[in-house]
């Protein structure tokens, strides 16, 4: 790998989202055309017929593939690709749309992430998987094994993922775009029913509706669009065998992630993430999700995020600020939009226009982080000002 391949070529000159939730009264095409509009009118694009290249789409439940963003915006007689690569959909549409910008092949795309799940008929994931030593097990029921093996071996307790659900609710009310705007106390956490221990409701995201949007160009072209526009430091991609079928998975880590930020960080030139990342979206499918994430991208030691939850370290007034628009917790995941709406925010940050969620120090450089699986998977961007 060439770390510095696509460094800083290409710049996102306009974002778009619609708002998420369980959207009954809009189909697919009415979310994407939300969200790419807005895209287009944030990068001052007013002919997308005549400026929009390519398409790179994320979604992992297309009901007619690429026709259903082709068609709702008329973006014929060019390129439009749909990308499927489970939870980290829309953060690996957006690395084919950097790589075509960076290889020089098109001067600016759209990147689309949308999913609407809801009209799946189902609460959740309806697959219920084989697990460990044969055992049927839902994403609640995995994740609970990993959250049981770090209580045991670090300290903590579901009072410290207590503290993550506060945070991104919190968040998430400021976030006008968010589907759950309420503020809950620790208390409200522990109370609430389990859904499987030490997990309880609070401590899982829902599914949800949604489509959000980016608009791709090259670094020298970004200042036509817009004087704010935010450079692509990194995007990385990296699989690992399935953990139930993995004799070295030790339920404290999730391997992609791992990888993954290896990758970004070279790409990237970071060698001290906690210094030099100022501001950051991960997936938060479960507060124990998160918890691993902050020490699976080397922002903290090993074992030591209990004391960084404690002290506030990741609040939106803190060192560094994580899912500072609520997450996954307050949007909800529709799978092919997450890793999209994870740059929308970040972009909205490094711009100083995330309104009443804005970090207060200025930020300069954001990761978003999303997984998924099975296999294991997981998708990282890095933006910077210029």
């Amino acid at each position: 790998m060439n770390p510095e391949a696509i460094r800083d070529k290409a710049a996102v000159v306009g974002v778009g989202c619609c708002k998420f939730g369980e959207n009954w009264d809009q189909s697919p095409e009415d979310m994407i055309v939300e969200a790419a509009f807005e895209a287009y009118a944030d990068a001052r694009i007013d002919d997308p017929q005549a400026q929009i290249e390519a398409v790179f789409c994320g979604s992992v439940y297309p009901s007619r593939g690429t026709a259903e963003v082709a068609e709702s915006l008329k973006l014929f007689g060019r390129p439009v690709s749909l990308v499927q690569n489970y939870c980290a959909s829309g953060t690996d549409a957006f690395r084919y749309g950097v790589l075509a910008i960076a290889s020089g092949l098109y001067d600016t795309v759209l990147v689309v992430g949308f999913d609407k799940p809801k009209d799946r008929g189902v609460s959740g994931p309806s697959a219920v998987t084989t697990g460990v030593r044969g055992l049927p097990m839902t994403p609640a029921g995995w994740f609970s094994l990993c959250a049981a093996r770090y209580f045991e071996t670090y300290g903590a307790g579901r009072e410290h993922l207590a503290r993550i659900a506060v945070k991104n609710h919190h968040n998430g009310t400021l976030a006008p775009k968010s589907m759950l705007k309420r503020e809950i106390s620790v208390d409200d956490v522990l109370r609430a029913r389990i859904i499987s221990w030490p997990f309880g409701l609070y401590d899982c995201a829902a599914q949800s509706d949604g489509a959000a949007a980016a608009i791709l160009t090259r670094r020298e072209l970004a200042k036509s669009f817009r004087d704010d526009h935010v450079l692509v430091r990194a995007v990385a991609i990296a699989l690992a065998p399935n953990p139930q079928s993995d004799p070295s998975f030790d339920f404290l880590s999730w391997k992609p992630t791992v990888e993954a930020a290896r990758q970004a960080y070279a790409q990237a030139g970071i060698t001290d993430p906690f210094e030099q990342i100022d501001v950051a979206q991960v997936h938060d499918c479960f507060t124990l999700t998160e918890l691993l994430t902050y020490e699976d991208l080397g922002l903290v030691e090993r074992g030591s995020a209990k004391e960084h939850i404690e002290s506030g370290t990741f609040a939106l007034d803190g060192e560094l600020p994580i899912n500072t628009d609520g997450g996954l917790k307050t949007f909800g995941h529709p799978t092919g939009a997450t890793g999209v709406r994870m740059i929308y925010e970040n972009v909205k940050q490094l711009q100083g226009k995330a309104e009443g969620r804005q970090v207060e120090r200025p930020p300069r450089v954001a990761l978003s982080h999303n997984i998924g699986g099975a296999p294991q998977a997981c998708g990282i961007a890095i933006l910077a000002t210029p």
